[in-house]
């Protein structure tokens, strides 16, 4: 089960940062809101605590939002967290959405039309 998890969010092995490998950002000036203007899909920050938070977070991909779901809560619950991803792969699989782990604590969930491309960027190469 630990590969499949690996698979699924990642491996957590890293190598070690130190603070001065990064710079501040305020990235205040552009987190303007632009609440006149509504958009047809929505990213969602979304945390997942148990199994009743399902019904709003199925709610949000059947309405054709994108989900960023923190897990990081029922991680230590492996009956809860298959079950809560079982749930979503089901509601998934329903709208022809997709879903994937980003790192060890997160789960991407979208809607109809909506594809994740498991390659990464780096510069201007996939």
């Amino acid at each position: 089960m630990t590969n499949f998890m690996n698979k699924l969010f990642g491996s957590s092995s890293k190598n070690a940062t130190s603070s001065e490998d990064f710079t501040e950002l305020d990235l205040s000036k552009y987190e303007e809101v632009m609440d006149d203007e509504p958009a047809e899909t929505y990213i969602r920050v979304a945390e997942l605590t148990n199994l009743g938070d399902m019904p709003s977070l199925k709610k949000e991909i059947y309405e054709g939002n994108i989900l960023m779901i923190d897990i990081s809560n029922i991680k230590g619950d492996k009956l809860l967290l298959d079950r809560a991803l079982k749930d979503l792969k089901e509601v998934v699989s329903d709208v022809n959405g997709d879903i994937a782990g980003l790192r060890d604590d997160q789960v991407l969930v979208t809607p109809t039309g909506i594809k994740i491309d498991r390659s990464k960027i780096v510069g201007a190469k996939y």
